[in-house]
């Protein structure tokens, strides 16, 4: 599968400047310089880091700063990482890819209306392991991103 994968990253992603849709959902520190790769590994990580945040204010009962970083979850998967696919050049793995994460908009959007963190946690899971894969199909030049390089 990596196989597959490893040849059509560049062709996955649209041909417009992506620093442009990172720099607009917040993610602020660590674009220059970084690669395209790198860019959608600090997506992942952004998305993953709202929505804990979003799960402890749903603990915590503070309902404002729940949906505010569920909001911004929501956004960097629907503004970031889905639509920053090709389907049209990136094949069956890019189709399926935004099906995916159509679907964790919607299990994120019914967790913040639900207050279920175990749809969260849903959610957390599928990020996660979209993530681990595309960083271990990174390129060998590129140095992987860790969450801590996150601060939106």
């Amino acid at each position: 599968m990596y196989a597959t994968a490893t040849g059509s990253i560049a062709s996955m992603f649209k041909a417009r400047n992506m620093s442009n849709v990172y720099r607009q959902i917040g993610v602020e520190t660590g674009i220059e310089g970084a690669s395209s790769h790198q860019l959608v590994t600090m997506l992942f990580n952004g998305a993953i880091d709202a929505i804990a945040q979003g799960k402890g204010a749903m603990q915590d009962r503070r309902i404002e700063a729940k949906c505010e970083a569920l909001t911004k979850a929501v956004r960097i998967v629907d503004e970031g990482l889905k639509a920053g696919l090709d389907r049209d050049r990136g094949g069956e793995l890019a189709l399926n890819l935004f099906d995916l994460y159509a679907y964790i908009t919607m299990r994120l959007t019914q967790g913040n209306l639900r207050n279920d963190p175990a749809a969260l946690d849903e959610c957390t899971l599928l990020l996660n392991t979209i993530r681990e894969a595309w960083v271990a199909i990174a390129p060998a030049s590129n140095a992987p991103t860790t969450p801590t390089e996150i601060h939106a």
